[in-house]
């Protein structure tokens, strides 16, 4: 008799699926302002701070079991730490790439090897899976691990955030501030945005910009971001959506506000679907796509604020 053989498993479908059902529900949890014990990314166990897809997936572990630590760690992590996980806690699902080389002769080789000599080697890329828990989960850790949350800073309605506004002016992209649209431009490559004063939460304001911004990183002298034809409700158009809205909340993490759009209803919510179900690893290249974008836009800041100042002395 033949024995059954266990699926083996898939983090791509797994991870996919768990955002499939959250979406379903109408919500996107990663949208909610948050911090947790003062971070406003999900930390590894030594204090860094996640990225790409892991950084929006924890995120949004985070806001929906209500964790108030930062902190992820593995399993033999906390058992270094002589903690333990409590029972009946659930694992979060996280992943990690790695690329080996094969040469002619078959044999494989760390890509940190050096060993590139042969000319035939090919490089494969690869994903692997493992499984996290939040401080909160988890006994007899330190109390680093649970670090005081810090106060929300207010701000006067239809009035500019000074480091976020700062942030913006020194984007060598050019912004026109006019009408109830915000939108970009290819073909004179040029951001359309409403006033600040249209909008009650400063902050909406900055995550529309960042939005619209993150698809301005698209021109071909730029990133160079191509899913081929887009028209508004195609699978291009929704992929190139997926990417600007996680490129505005990974900004946001770095500048304190959350991912905006001017409309969100269920056609918003179609474009997540319409691409998650049918490519289960769309979600970890748009989160690719969105930290390139995120990356860039930071770097074009600074550039620009560093010019200033040059100028300035």
């Amino acid at each position: 008799m033949a024995r059954s053989r266990t699926p083996k498993f898939d983090a791509s479908e797994v991870i996919t699926n768990e955002i499939i059902r959250i979406i379903e529900r109408g919500v996107l949890p990663w949208r909610k302002p948050w911090t947790a014990g003062g971070s406003s990314r999900p930390l590894r166990v030594g204090g860094e701070p996640y990225q790409g897809v892991n950084n929006f997936l924890l995120t949004m572990r985070t806001v929906m079991a209500g964790h108030s630590s930062p902190f992820w760690m593995t399993l033999p992590q906390a058992n270094a730490l002589d903690a333990k996980v409590r029972k009946g806690e659930k694992s979060s699902v996280v992943v990690y790439y790695g690329q080996s080389r094969k040469d002619a002769g078959g044999d494989e080789h760390d890509r940190s090897d050096g060993d590139d000599h042969s000319e035939e080697a090919r490089i494969f890329r690869f994903q692997k899976s493992y499984r996290v828990f939040n401080a909160c989960q988890i006994e007899g850790l330190p109390d680093s691990f649970y670090p005081d949350p810090e106060p929300v800073p207010e701000h006067p309605p239809s009035e500019p955030i000074p480091h976020m506004q700062a942030f913006f002016d020194a984007i060598d992209i050019t912004t026109v501030f006019t009408g109830t649209e915000a939108y970009y431009l290819p073909p004179v490559d040029k951001v359309y945005m409403p006033s600040i004063t249209r909008f009650q939460d400063p902050r909406s304001f900055y995550g529309v910009w960042a939005h619209e911004l993150a698809h301005a990183t698209k021109a071909p002298h730029r990133l160079n971001r191509d899913f081929g034809f887009s028209k508004f409700g195609n699978t291009s158009y929704a992929r190139e959506e997926i990417v600007a809205e996680l490129t505005s909340v990974f900004l946001g993490q770095t500048l304190g506000f959350t991912a905006h759009t001017l409309e969100m209803n269920a056609a918003y919510l179609h474009n997540w679907l319409r691409v998650l179900r049918s490519d289960k690893g769309a979600i970890f290249r748009h989160a690719a796509d969105a930290q390139r974008a995120c990356d860039y836009l930071i770097a074009r800041s600074e550039m620009g604020r560093a010019g200033r100042s040059a100028e300035a002395a």
